[in-house]
């Protein structure tokens, strides 16, 4: 039987498109069935059945060959006709598509002189070391003595509605899918080895705002990246200078090149070439701080405020905030948005010899949240102090340990032990006053 293939391949999706076609004519009306369709074993003998078999097989052998002229001499009785088809319909109740066009041409010739048409679908399997007939059909129709008018074959979608059926081989073939496929590979089996509660999705889903693109913005990126966090977005108003590609490994020499590009922007880009199935995005704006004023001037005024909403909605729309600017007061904006929308806070800096990593308290909304703000800790490390303090029992009654969990909602932020609010702390170091005598 011949049949038609439509073909299509969207090489840049990976997605294949094809679309079968078996011809046939159909019925201006629907053909009606005398008697439903039943298995053979029900209508023939068990000799019957075995004459048929052998019957079959013979017809590699010798083959009998009659004109379709012959018709009228060969049904001496035309009331009931009996045909048979080899059918490769494994349907219980419905017979195969190649019935359709033997059934339109008995129609078309000799519909007029067939009372019930009787059709045996024959169908031949083997199953264990068995072969057996007894699941072939037979049927009786009416056929109408009408010509054809119209055509049929083309295959249905899955939606059950003519198109072309489509296949994606994205997972196997796309270099992207390829990349996303390998990481998350590495850290389930790194979940199976180590550790087995490690909920993976939460980590893909969360999404982390990054406060600073510099040396420390840099590094933590690149750490999400390695823990499967698709979402990342840079927040930072400087250019890449000369100094800053040998200790921020998102950047290289040509970045420094024409004056520099904006920090965020160059990060997403590095970011996206690193990783293309990665979600980033890169904000170049300053963050209104403590003891830098701004002077009164309309177009200040109105640009810091709209710095402020715009840190006000990344804040809302992010999981995770890290703190990653060189100085402290312009780290006091982003502490208070964060706990007032109750969103983790990570504050990481880094000093000539030392350095801290904290994470902030987050006050519980209702008695709820108890239990999972329960499960937070904080940790603060230093280059001279940096012995790992590991995890003890909650505290008792009987006093408390220096070791013991604290609950999320009684850690503080990186503002909680000051007594006098952050000012400026930036003109007066010695790098800016070497910058500002050495800049020209």
């Amino acid at each position: 039987m011949r049949f038609i293939l439509l073909t299509f391949a969207d090489l840049k999706k990976y997605h294949f498109y094809y679309w079968f076609c078996f011809p046939a004519l159909c019925f201006p009306e629907g053909i009606k069935i005398v008697k439903e369709p039943t298995v053979i074993e029900k209508e023939f003998s068990s000799k019957q059945i075995s004459a048929l078999q052998e019957a079959y097989d013979d017809l590699e052998d010798s083959v009998q060959m009659a004109d379709l002229r012959d018709w009228d001499a060969f049904f001496s009785d035309s009331k009931k006709v009996s045909v048979g088809v080899y059918d490769p319909c494994t349907l219980s109740q419905h017979p195969g598509w190649p019935l359709r066009n033997l059934l339109l041409l008995i129609a078309y010739r000799w519909g007029s002189k067939v009372d019930v048409l009787e059709v045996l679908c024959f169908r031949d399997r083997t199953l264990q070391g068995s072969r057996s007939i007894h699941h072939s059909l037979i049927f009786q129709l009416k056929l109408p003595a009408l010509a054809p008018n119209s055509e049929c074959g083309l295959g249905e979608e899955s939606q059950r509605s003519m198109g072309p059926r489509m296949v994606n081989l994205s997972e196997c073939m796309d270099p992207k899918r390829l990349a996303e496929s390998s990481v998350d590979l590495n850290l389930k089996l790194m979940r199976w080895r180590l550790v087995p509660s490690l909920d993976l999705d939460k980590v893909i889903s969360t999404k982390c705002l990054l406060l600073g693109a510099g040396t420390l913005g840099c590094n933590v990126a690149r750490t999400l990246m390695g823990w499967g966090v698709r979402h990342i977005t840079f927040v930072d108003n400087a250019k890449i200078s000369y100094s800053n590609p040998v200790r921020q490994p998102l950047y290289e020499f040509e970045d420094c090149l024409g004056g520099g590009k904006s920090k965020a922007m160059a990060a997403v880009d590095r970011l996206n070439k690193i990783f293309p199935g990665v979600n980033a995005e890169g904000y170049s704006m300053s963050i209104p701080m403590p003891g830098h004023p701004v002077n009164f001037s309309e177009a200040t005024v109105s640009q810091a405020q709209k710095d402020v909403q715009q840190l006000e909605r990344l804040v809302s729309e992010h999981d995770v905030v890290f703190l990653l600017m060189d100085t402290r007061e312009s780290r006091w904006l982003p502490t208070v948005i964060a706990a007032s929308k109750r969103k983790l806070v990570i504050n990481a800096a880094l000093g000539f010899d030392t350095f801290v990593v904290m994470r902030h308290g987050l006050k519980k909304s209702s008695a709820t949240d108890t239990a999972s703000a329960e499960s937070s800790t904080s940790c603060s490390s230093s280059a001279s102090s940096c012995a790992s303090t590991p995890a003890g029992p909650a505290p008792s009654s009987t006093g408390s340990s220096l070791f013991s969990n604290i609950p999320g909602h009684k850690l503080g932020c990186y503002f909680c032990n000051d007594v006098v609010a952050p000012g400026d702390v930036r003109t007066s170091t010695h790098y800016t006053r070497y910058k500002e005598k050495y800049k020209h």
